[in-house]
């Protein structure tokens, strides 16, 4: 009995064996297209869904970037409105100082010309 068993042990084995065998490679057939194209499905979404990330980022920064630009112009501006008007008080500080220098030029002229002329008659 016992080598009646272990044949029937041995045989079973083999039987076993190659039945897990084509079991395995029918499921892996039926599976492998399905996998496949779930494969690529995951693929394709992940890089849809990495396309939108980069997009949101970009526009993001695009947005950070264009704030600051427009921060700076108004800042620069404001600056130059300054300087301006400091250069335009500047400006008609000198006009009044040439005018006042101009005026006692012609005073003192005026007053030298009467004291010649006194001097003179």
């Amino acid at each position: 009995m016992t080598l009646h068993t272990e044949e029937y042990r041995g045989h079973g084995f083999a039987i076993g064996l190659l039945t897990g065998t084509f079991v395995g490679a029918g499921l892996a057939l039926w599976l492998a297209p399905r996998m496949a194209s779930e494969l690529r499905k995951r693929v394709t979404d992940s890089a849809r869904d990495l396309g939108r990330q980069a997009s949101e980022h970009y526009e993001q920064a695009t947005s950070r970037v264009g704030e600051a630009v427009s921060e700076l112009t108004r800042k620069g501006q404001d600056l130059r409105d300054d300087v301006a008007d400091v250069v335009a008080r500047s400006a008609h500080e000198v006009e009044r100082y040439a005018t006042a220098a101009k005026s006692d030029r012609v005073t003192a002229v005026s007053v030298g010309r009467s004291e010649v002329s006194g001097r003179r008659a």
